[in-house]
């Protein structure tokens, strides 16, 4: 039976040991708690007992401590705890102190554990995105080498320079897919490293829009959409001209891949308080519910077949999410199936300092 926990220490080394980072666990020769610091409570290492004031060591520790009796080798190992919400990664450190006695260390590596998730989740989408263009580039060059092939296609030249020139343009789509790829994956890498950003400069919201707008008038054309500039003039936000514009320019690219011929695209810009929004809005097929908090997720698709049909990466809203973070602000989706969508760009209509120096004017009153 679990017993209430007694504390043989006292004085200045119980408050080390409580001032701990890391979790602290002493239990006796039946697994009962003798000690356990407050980083060690916080991080659910414990369980309440039958009684008031009662507690018992996790499972996992119990299991550990028998493992180091048995065999009176110190122990170490990573688990992931389940908990509401994201699993507690902790780093657990046994060891026998005498008497029967284990002390059971545990630091808190969930980020280290989310860190990895992250990055073996993002080598199997790049693994299986690259894939998908290389496997094609290699049946049409297969094809193309059959069709101008005289003693193997025995079909009339005219026909086989037909086939030779289907299979070299398909060849140049997908190379051109695979580029963009390529080029997607560097930016957004360059985007989530450590390298800072240079000292942000004023930039005007007039020109921001008009090149994403230029960027997609061509796509625009073809399908006969209306590109539709509204708002006020002349605002100013404050950062890097280029990654403002690459952000933007993803935004209205998506909203004509995804929007019927004949339909209409309206790019907005109001100033609010301290920030900027630049909105873009649809008249597409829209998101659900169960995949709005979703869409900015590195190789989210909402729609797969129709996301490949539009040669999108799903590298693109990543990368607006992150050079708007980045600058300060953040992006913003409102949608609904066969609805539209309208993202939202909100950036610092200030410098950072600006901004800082603002926000203590507030709070002390002035």
């Amino acid at each position: 039976m679990a017993q209430p926990i007694v504390d043989p220490m006292a004085g200045m080394g119980r408050k080390s040991l409580d001032s701990l980072r890391v979790g602290v666990v002493l239990l006796d020769a039946t697994d009962q708690v003798v000690l356990a610091n407050p980083a060690a409570r916080a991080m659910g290492l414990l369980r309440a007992g039958g009684q008031p004031g009662v507690v018992s060591a996790h499972p996992v520790l119990r299991s550990l401590s028998g493992q180091v009796r048995h065999t009176g080798v110190r122990r170490e190992v990573e688990v992931d705890l389940p908990r509401v919400g994201e699993p507690l990664g902790v780093h657990l450190r046994a060891v026998a102190i005498g008497g029967g006695m284990i002390c059971i260390e545990a630091a808190d590596v969930t980020e280290a554990h989310r860190v990895e998730r992250v990055r073996r989740d993002f080598v199997a989408n790049v693994s299986h995105e690259l894939k998908t263009p290389i496997g094609a580039l290699q049946l049409l060059a297969e094809g193309l080498l059959d069709a101008t092939d005289p003693e193997a296609s025995g079909a009339d030249p005219a026909t086989d320079v037909a086939a030779g020139r289907r299979f070299a343009e398909r060849i140049q789509r997908e190379s051109a897919r695979l580029g963009q790829l390529v080029t997607e994956l560097m930016e957004l890498s360059r985007l989530q490293g450590a390298e800072p950003l240079p000292d942000p400069e004023p930039v005007s919201v007039d020109w921001v829009v008009a090149d994403a707008v230029d960027r997609s008038r061509t796509a625009a054309t073809a399908k006969g959409i209306e590109l539709v500039v509204v708002g006020t003039r002349g605002l100013t936000i404050y950062g890097r001209d280029s990654q403002f514009a690459t952000a933007l320019g993803n935004l209205v690219e998506n909203a004509v891949a995804y929007s019927p011929e004949g339909s209409a695209v309206i790019v907005s810009a109001l100033a609010d308080g301290e920030r900027v929004d630049i909105s873009v809005s649809d008249q597409g097929i829209g998101i659900g519910p169960a995949d709005l908090d979703r869409v900015f997720e590195r190789f989210y698709r909402a729609d797969q077949a129709r996301s490949r049909a539009t040669g999108g990466t799903g590298l693109g809203l990543a990368i607006v999410k992150h050079i708007a973070t980045n600058h300060g602000g953040r992006v913003d989706v409102r949608s609904r199936l066969g609805g539209g969508s309208t993202f939202t760009l909100r950036l610092p209509a200030r410098p950072p300092d600006a901004l800082e120096v603002s926000a203590i004017h507030e709070e002390i009153g002035q």
